[in-house]
């Protein structure tokens, strides 16, 4: 059994068990030993340190009637400091729950921030060592969650590994600030302070409440009011209410909208800066851009092709970067607005930027506008009675292919060094000729900013093939320029070959043919592996029987069936 004392703390009255008080008192005069000589002061720091005890124990006694015990006593030791953090002496005190030396640390440590935390006070504690605001560590932190999705782990390692600034020392050294007297004071009555304007505030908001409810009562107790003037009131008590709810409800959906607009435009801006590098915008970086391409206006532009894409960077980025800096208006006031010439230059150089790019744009359309072509004549020392063979080939060395077929698709390729388009839109066609002779046109098509560029592009593509006898071995390929990859360029083939001629399609020619007329109208793939000749008006095949029969059948049944339906 411990006898009770009742003592008068910072002007509160607590009951106190007789341990507890040697414990306490014991505490109090090892402070006042280590602090000066100077009454006054001494006086004024001890009552700031009551008051701080007595603050601290008023939260943890919510009954008045409940003692004060020697748990109690050591849990606010431990706020509050041990006794070595304010010597200020050569005097030491040896007992055994304290152990008295000189600290004069004045360096700064990591802690986390208990006073200031959404979760554990990992961001603030940072924040305080870099010495940053807060909103910017919270925000990196985020970004580590939904960029490289470790970000909860690091949070949770930090929590477990950062201890908590309990202690005023402890808070001190989280700030960087010396741990002496008058660093411990300051801080002792700030948090003071800040409780007591909490409690003034709580008060006073419940004083108001208190007056608010007597007055309300008053006036329902008075009989000036009509009923009417009643019902009034209360319509207009509930629209407050339910206005002050969804200012609320706004407050909390604004918040959220900043967070998206600050993830959403972050992730624009770094996407805008790893792509840039990827597709080897710098090019005094030597940097590769095999895995994205640049738009199809940057091609055959008048302007460097890195000088389109900063361009293109700061015209997107720049509304993104105002768009990020709102977000963090929104989420904090501490974050000041663009000033009015960061505002202009920005502005300027987006204006500038934009019409750089439509310019561009301009000079590609009309790249584009104008088609022309160029054709060349191989005679062929094919006869009638001969029989000429078709086949096409393609050089894996410049680009490897599976498959061989036309293609509108084009592929970035390196020859001798240079960098060339290599593109598979070729046609394959054969017609009558108009006299014993047999000759190939090569048709070239590109186009151009007027007729004459059109067709002075079409002189510079490359197209090469064989004539081995009877055979005419193709490429099924033709290189252009880099800066037409996004040109609509092909090249016809068509063979002109006397009657009583034969042709021999080759597989590799199926992709390739292209509406060749014959006798049976076989589809143009299904000619491939077939002997042709040409008769008087087409093409008749000589062994695809089974074909011409399966035609001719349809064909019967067919008019057996327009018989059958006139005679009904």
């Amino acid at each position: 059994m411990n006898k009770t004392i009742n003592i008068n703390l910072g002007g509160f009255f607590f009951h106190i068990d007789e341990v507890a008080y040697q414990k306490l008192r014991r505490y109090l005069e090892s402070i006042s030993k280590s602090l000066s000589d100077d009454p006054q002061g001494k006086n004024e720091i001890i009552a700031d340190i009551e008051a701080r005890i007595s603050e601290l124990l008023s939260e943890k006694i919510a009954d008045a009637r409940q003692v004060v015990n020697e748990a109690d006593i050591e849990d606010i030791i431990k706020i509050m400091g041990q006794p070595e953090d304010y010597v200020d002496a050569e005097e030491s005190y040896n007992e055994s729950a304290y152990s008295y030396t000189r600290n004069n640390a004045s360096g700064k440590k990591l802690f986390r921030d208990g006073d200031d935390k959404f979760v554990g006070g990992v961001a603030s504690g940072i924040a305080h060592y870099f010495d940053i605001d807060t909103i910017w560590v919270r925000l990196g932190l985020l970004a580590l969650f939904f960029g490289a999705g470790f970000g909860v782990l690091v949070y949770i390692i930090l929590w477990i590994l950062l201890p908590e600034a309990k202690t005023t020392a402890e808070k001190l050294q989280m700030e960087g600030e010396p741990v002496n007297i008058d660093n411990i004071e300051k801080k002792i009555r700030k948090e003071f302070n800040n409780v007591s304007e909490n409690v003034s505030d709580f008060a006073n908001q419940a004083s108001e409440k208190i007056k608010e409810g007597a007055n309300e009562f008053s006036d329902k107790m008075s009989k000036t009011f009509s009923a009417k003037t009643k019902k009034n009131n209360g319509v207009s008590d509930f629209l407050d209410t339910l206005g002050k709810i969804i200012l609320a409800i706004f407050k909390v959906i604004g918040k959220f909208i900043g967070i998206i607009i600050i993830f959403v435009s972050a992730a624009v801006i770094l996407s805008l800066i790893i792509g840039g590098f990827s597709v080897g915008s710098l090019e005094w970086l030597n940097v590769d851009g095999e895995f994205l391409q640049y738009p199809p206006f940057f091609y055959d532009a008048t302007l460097p092709i890195w000088v389109l894409t900063l361009c293109m960077f700061l015209l997107i980025g720049i509304p993104f970067l105002i768009l990020f800096i709102l977000g963090l208006r929104i989420l904090s006031s501490s974050v000041q607005k663009m000033n009015k010439p960061a505002r202009l230059t920005l502005s300027g150089i987006w204006a500038v930027c934009l019409l750089i790019l439509i310019f561009t744009g301009l000079d590609f359309a009309t790249s584009h506008a104008n088609r022309g072509q160029s054709s060349q004549k191989h005679n062929l020392n094919i006869v009638a009675n001969d029989t000429l063979t078709l086949k096409m080939v393609n050089d894996d060395s410049i680009y490897y292919r599976t498959t061989l077929r036309r293609s509108t698709y084009k592929e970035e390729v390196e020859v001798n060094g240079e960098k060339m388009v290599y593109a598979s839109s070729i046609k394959v066609d054969v017609r009558k000729s108009t006299s014993s002779e047999s000759s190939m046109v090569i048709q070239k098509i590109s186009r151009g900013k007027n007729k004459s560029k059109a067709n002075l592009n079409t002189t510079k593509m490359s197209y090469k093939y064989q004539v081995i006898n009877n055979t005419v071995v193709l490429d099924a390929y033709f290189l252009s320029e880099y800066k037409n990859l996004w040109k609509d360029e092909e090249i016809n083939i068509t063979f002109y070959i006397p009657e009583n001629t034969l042709v021999y399609f080759d597989n590799s020619t199926k992709n390739f043919l292209y509406h060749i007329d014959n006798s049976t109208d076989i589809y143009d793939k299904d000619m491939a592996k077939h002997h042709f000749k040409m008769t008087e008006s087409t093409l008749t095949c000589t062994d695809c029987k089974e074909k011409v029969d399966e035609k001719t059948k349809e064909i019967d049944i067919e008019k057996t069936k327009t018989i059958i339906e006139e005679t009904i």
